[in-house]
């Protein structure tokens, strides 16, 4: 294959590694989340949370999120802006992220908005990396510009549940 077609093949493949990841996230499929990752990441929320970065085992990343979304009704990732940059079995990307969560409650401040980017490179030489033909994200960051909506949402009651 041209080197061109290729090059544009493997970015093609890379955005969707990442555009899985956020509908298996919303659809809370975490075993097709957890695949889309290495087996070990370098995991930064540190702009939302203040938490240093860490490397964490996928695992460990799909259960908090698990943990984390569980009693949301509906979680909803939209992403684009993306650059990708491709260097034979590894590669940079970035793109614009906007995630809202949805959770009827008796305030009617039914919804939070995050709004930012997200890096998947983190270092230099450590990116997503190419697996045989599928490529996996072995850094992760996320760059909240600002967050919107009932900010105590978690702390809120789903009042839409037959009790």
């Amino acid at each position: 294959m041209d080197d061109a077609l290729q090059h544009l093949v493997e970015k093609d493949a890379i955005i969707d590694t990442i555009t899985r990841l956020f509908i298996a996230t919303d659809e809370r499929d975490w075993e097709a989340a957890r695949a889309c990752f290495t087996p070990r990441v370098l995991f930064d929320m540190s702009s939302m949370t203040g938490e240093a970065a860490a490397e964490l085992d996928s695992q460990e990343i799909v259960d908090g999120w698990d943990r984390g979304l569980r009693h949301l009704a509906a979680v909803h990732h939209q992403a684009g802006n993306f650059k990708v940059t491709v260097d034979g079995g590894q590669a940079d990307a970035f793109c614009y992220g906007i995630a809202s969560h949805y959770l009827p409650n008796a305030t009617g401040r039914n919804t939070r908005f995050f709004v930012g980017s997200y890096d998947f490179y983190l270092e230099k030489d450590s990116h997503l990396e190419k697996d045989g033909a599928a490529w996996r994200i072995r850094q992760f960051r996320f760059n909240l510009k600002y967050m919107d909506g009932n900010l105590q949402l978690e702390g809120e009651v789903d009042d839409s549940s037959p009790s």
